[in-house]
């Protein structure tokens, strides 16, 4: 599979580009919708989305990762993640992953992912994975606590075409490689060793908060089913589901 092999389909507007993908028949390879502007766009938490018109990238990638088990869901969000992450990193430094899938710049949000998934059975049928980067949007006006775009970190404005087609072509060339892996089980490890050299706040002490309260922890890993793994003061090893945990920034 290659970059050629993905279906677009792009529109002025639409509600959300995960939504708009939805309703589409399932196609063979790679489909992504992508938009110039949301009217509903959606974050996760069911957090609104803030996007410019014509501003930045808003897209979603359908897929059928044939034979994908549900348990190794998180795979996905790692392989987007990584492709973001390493595309990004051509841009400009200091590109970190933030768990689950935020694209972090410094202490600043870059980039969201939200993926849905349809399980049939024990196995992935389709999942939509929905991206929304911020390129050359210069004002927020939401109360979104941190975000950033590429044209305030580098004071210029970016090719959106260009920089799309790099990261369908980062994402294409992870995906096709997993799914004609010989070795998945090696694979897969080989990506998450990847991800999580890639972590915002890997192995480093940082303030967290859970439904007990603030703490100091260290991140250490992210298990194969999502979980993040931190390791607080007294040498505890804590584990948190999306939601159970929050960054104290």
């Amino acid at each position: 599979m290659n970059i050629d092999d993905i279906h677009r389909i792009h529109l002025a507007q639409t509600l959300s580009t995960n939504t708009y993908a939805r309703q589409q028949p399932q196609h063979e390879g790679i489909l992504l919708v992508s938009t110039d502007y949301q009217t509903a766009g959606r974050g996760q938490r069911g957090n609104v989305w803030e996007a410019e018109c014509g501003a930045n990238l808003l897209f979603s990638l359908a897929i059928a990762p044939h034979g994908t088990q549900a348990s190794q869901q998180f795979i996905l969000s790692e392989l987007i993640s990584v492709a973001l992450c390493e595309v990004l990193g051509s841009y400009v430094d200091d590109i970190r992953i933030k768990w689950p899938n935020d694209i972090y710049h410094r202490d600043y949000k870059l980039c969201g992912i939200l993926i849905e998934h349809d399980i049939e059975g024990s196995t992935i049928a389709r999942s939509i994975i929905g991206v929304g980067l911020n390129v050359n949007q210069c004002r927020f006006t939401s109360d979104a606590p941190n975000p950033i775009s590429l044209c305030q970190i580098l004071g210029h404005d970016i090719d959106r075409e260009r920089l799309l087609t790099e990261v369908c072509q980062a994402f294409t060339a992870l995906y096709s490689d997993m799914l004609s892996a010989s070795d998945t089980t090696r694979w897969c490890h080989t990506l998450h060793a990847r991800y999580t050299t890639l972590l915002y706040r890997f192995g480093t002490p940082a303030l967290y908060a859970d439904a007990r309260g603030p703490f100091r922890a260290t991140l250490c890993d992210v298990a194969p089913d999502g979980r993040l793994l931190l390791e607080d003061e007294d040498a505890h090893l804590r584990s948190y589901l999306f939601k159970e945990v929050t960054y104290i920034i």
